[in-house]
């Protein structure tokens, strides 16, 4: 009888190589930041003292929007980058804020909101943006919006300008030196009644929303001086025109 050849077995299929990339732990996340920024990541752990800065206006479940408060390192320390806003726009006319807007359908949560939202308006390369934190959403009831702040280091500068002039009139990268001089400092009165803190820096004055997230991160990195709360600033009647109907002015 003549044997049949038989068929050699089938191989089998390679076993799939491990997959050893772990996790970052807290401890690599907070040796590759730079000194000067780990007691500040440290804060962003805390919930009350997250709760703590927003405490004058909470979220109030309105639209979700977010700004990104972007720290570098320039020549004189941290710096911290801010948008003046257009002076054509309905609400918040040139203002000064961080950079930030509406969430998108399509972005993946909020910080992907805020890091869109630089990109489009100052063209910063947010491959070298490294987000670390965020503080709980504050509500302004001129917008309607919930805006949460979200807490980038920005690892790698990248060139910045006004990209879209529509809602961008110019760029300002801060030394947090200049925002914590107590020369600096006072509390802004709004016609209607808001009061809150104010920056004047570099020939303007940030105030509203955005002075309190200011305040609230400042205090947050514990780099705040003591400054004199008696010290009151006017607000620019540029500040005081809102075009969105039946807001009146635009008191954030």
């Amino acid at each position: 009888m003549t044997s049949q050849p038989t068929s050699p077995p089938a191989a089998e299929p390679p076993t799939p190589e491990p997959d050893t990339e772990q996790p970052e732990t807290r401890e690599q996340h907070t040796q590759e930041l730079p000194a000067w920024l780990r007691p500040l990541d440290d804060a962003l752990l805390d919930d009350e003292r997250l709760q703590q800065a927003v405490a004058l206006r909470p979220g109030a479940g309105g639209r979700a929007a977010a700004v990104l408060v972007l720290i570098g390192e320039g020549h004189a320390g941290p710096e911290i980058l801010f948008v003046e806003r257009a002076s054509t726009l309905r609400t918040h006319a040139g203002q000064i804020a961080f950079p930030g807007g509406a969430n998108d359908p399509d972005d993946a949560d909020l910080i992907a909101t805020a890091l869109r939202e630089a990109r489009e308006e100052t063209g910063v390369d947010v491959t070298g943006i490294r987000p670390i934190g965020a503080l709980p959403a504050a509500h302004v009831a001129v917008s309607g919006f919930d805006v949460t702040a979200v807490v980038g280091w920005w690892s790698r500068r990248s060139e910045v300008r006004a990209a879209d002039p529509r809602e961008v009139a110019s760029v300002l990268v801060v030394p947090v030196a200049d925002l914590t001089d107590p020369a600096r400092r006072g509390l802004v009165r709004h016609p209607s009644g808001y009061a809150g803190p104010g920056f004047d820096v570099a020939g303007h004055l940030i105030w509203g929303l955005t002075a309190h997230l200011l305040d609230g991160v400042l205090e947050l990195a514990g780099w705040q001086r003591p400054w004199d709360a008696e010290r009151r600033f006017d607000i620019p009647p540029r500040y005081l025109t809102d075009r969105a109907p039946g807001r009146g002015h635009d008191a954030h």
